[in-house]
Formats: structure tokens, C-alpha cells, sequence
């Protein structure tokens, strides 16, 4: 094969035109029949309603829903107090009547109502003057002479103790005139007098008292 391939090319080298006519002669004798191919139907599909129902899609399967599980509050028992005894011991507590603290019935101990014979410290009455101060010409002399002073008054508070006499005072409204008042509140020491106040019982106990001085000269 070999041999003959290259004795094919050196003779289609030196003589074209005898290889040429041979090939020409060689292919003529072969008759070659080509059939057309069958042209196919085409197939149509049929156009979609638009108003017709689409295919049913799947049906949907709702997945399961657990709630959680609430939390119970644990019930604390409270403690519960102790009942009272019933029983006819003199100890605290008990029911009946006996000797012991917080006995429920009558007892002897102190604390029984009302009565009792304190003082108790509280005026059910108020004090009582019975003198006044007299000596106006302790009051000392105001600038302008006396007569500026007639007219005007100075109130003081007074403590009374219960043998009715002062013990305290203080200027509450004073007066124009300081160095009068002043002089007021000495002689309130001195001269005033009172009639005890006294509690429910009738006892003399400590009472305050305003006292007004108008000064006349």
C-alpha cells in the first residue's frame, strides 16, 4: 500500500493530465441516487384558553403547632399560726381566765381602763388672774414723754405653774416701745397672780396664759 500510494504521487507528478482523465473515467462509471428527504408534518399544539382553570396546584399540608407548655407557679404554704389552747393552764396565751400575760379573760393587772390617780398633766381649765401689774410707774419714761405710750398695749406669753404664779415669760406682740416691754415681763414675775389651771379631776396643773399690759401714762 505503501509502494502504490507513492507511485500514484509521482505519476499524478509527471503526467496531471493522464491521472485527471482516468479519475474522470473511473468516477462515471458509479451512479449515485439522491433521494430528497419526506418533509415532516408539522405538529400544531392547541393555544391555551385564557379563561380556562390552570392545573390544581398541590395541596398544602399546615405543619403542626405545639404551644409551649406554661410554667404553674408553685403554691408556698404560709405558716399557719398557732391556735390558742384550750386547756386551763396559767401560762400565756391562754384561752380561759388565769394569771398569766395575755389571759383573755378578767385579770388583776394595772392598765384597767379609766381609772387611776395620776395627774395626767393636761388643763381642763385655763388659769385665772386674780392681779394684775400696779406699779405703772416702773415703766421707764419712752422718748416723746408718757404721752406717746398711752394707747398702745404689749402681749406676753406667760407659764403659770400650779401654785399660780410665773415661771416663763416671752414677748408674743410687742409694743413700740422694747424697753417697756421688757420692764413687763420682770414685773410679770413680781406682781401678776393666777388661779391655777386644773385637770379633769380637778387637780392645779401647769398651764401657759397670754397676758395683754395697755399702758394708760
Amino acid at each position: 500500500m505503501i509502494h502504490l500510494g507513492i507511485f500514484y504521487v509521482l505519476i499524478r507528478a509527471l503526467a496531471p493530465t493522464a491521472v485527471a482523465s482516468v479519475e474522470q473515467t473511473v468516477v462515471s462509471a458509479f451512479t449515485v441516487t439522491v433521494s430528497a428527504p419526506e418533509e415532516e408534518t408539522p405538529v400544531t399544539e392547541p393555544e391555551p384558553d385564557e379563561g380556562a382553570q390552570g392545573d390544581p396546584g398541590e395541596e398544602a399540608v399546615p405543619q403542626p403547632v405545639s404551644a409551649p407548655t406554661p410554667r404553674q407557679q408553685v403554691r408556698e404554704d404560709r405558716p399557719v399560726p398557732r391556735a390558742a389552747s384550750t386547756g386551763s393552764a396559767t401560762t400565756s396565751g391562754a384561752t380561759q381566765s388565769g394569771d398569766g400575760t395575755g389571759a383573755a379573760g378578767s385579770g388583776t393587772g394595772t392598765g384597767s381602763g379609766r381609772g387611776g390617780s395620776g395627774q395626767g398633766g393636761v388643763a381642763a381649765t385655763k388659769p385665772v388672774l386674780i392681779r394684775s401689774i400696779t406699779d405703772s410707774s416702773a415703766f421707764p419714761i419712752p422718748p416723746g414723754g408718757r404721752q406717746a405710750r398711752i394707747g398702745e398695749s404689749v402681749i406676753v406669753r406667760l407659764t403659770v405653774n400650779a401654785q399660780g404664779r410665773v415661771t416663763a415669760c416671752s414677748i408674743y406682740r410687742p409694743s413700740p416701745f422694747p424697753e417697756t416691754d421688757a420692764v413687763v415681763c420682770r414685773l410679770s414675775y413680781e406682781q401678776i397672780r393666777f388661779e391655777p389651771a386644773r385637770d379633769a379631776q380637778g387637780n392645779p396643773v401647769p398651764a401657759p396664759f397670754y397676758y395683754r399690759q395697755r399702758f394708760f401714762n
